[in-house]
């Protein structure tokens, strides 16, 4: 076998065997949230350490917050382990998938670094967002481009404004540095490579359903 023929790799291979895959593709599916964004997110937020924990607390794979973890799980019917892999992954990714709804790309990423209420004064008044989330931003905006998801079906709180009224849109917190020292996030919740963006494919189009945090 030559090198070449020895080095290539399907990359439903690939995908299969890296680290938490199963639950990756569960919450890719579900949510309508390309592979390569969440594991994209799991590199930058955790080093996909599912034991991460930043200084000001952002739990797990996906780096989420208390208030965050406390919101998403009664409304995606989440155990109790905020570090559980598969949980974690499933809040990160529907988080994700409500602040796409919200902002689009690449907004989404800045309101999950900084925090929805951070982003919406930037947004509102022009408030300059912290060096880290620029930064965040800039490391990830080329992978998401701007793809929109597809509509998917999930499962949403009965009440379609329920996200309105979640705490982590009521006020500001800034995040805390990830366990990544390449990132630090100031996100109040609570960077796949190129060659994953190929897997993105022409994947996003507009949701209709009820949006919340995340």
């Amino acid at each position: 076998m030559s090198p070449v023929q020895a080095q290539t790799v399907s990359p439903a291979v690939v995908e299969a065997s890296a680290p938490f895959a199963a639950f990756v593709a569960e919450a890719s599916q579900r949510f309508g949230v390309p592979v390569a964004w969440i594991r994209a997110l799991m590199r930058v937020e955790s080093a996909n350490n599912l034991r991460a924990v930043s200084p000001k607390g952002a739990m797990g794979l996906m780096q989420i917050m208390p208030d965050t973890w406390a919101y998403l799980r009664p409304r995606y019917r989440l155990g109790s382990d905020p570090f559980d892999p598969r949980d974690n992954i499933i809040a990160g990714t529907a988080y994700v998938r409500e602040l796409y709804d919200r902002y689009g790309a690449p907004g989404f990423l800045a309101a999950y670094n900084a925090g929805p209420g951070r982003y919406d004064e930037y947004l509102a008044n022009g408030r300059p967002l912290p060096v880290e989330t620029r930064a965040y931003v800039a490391q990830l905006a080329p992978l998401v481009g701007g793809e929109a998801p597809p509509a998917v079906v999930t499962v949403a709180a009965a009440d379609p404004l329920a996200w309105t009224r979640a705490p982590l849109f009521i006020g500001a917190s800034d995040r805390g540095p990830s366990a990544n020292s390449a990132h630090a996030d100031a996100q109040s919740r609570n960077g796949d490579t190129a060659a994953d963006a190929n897997s993105t494919g022409g994947l996003f189009v507009s949701r209709r359903e009820p949006a919340g945090p995340r």
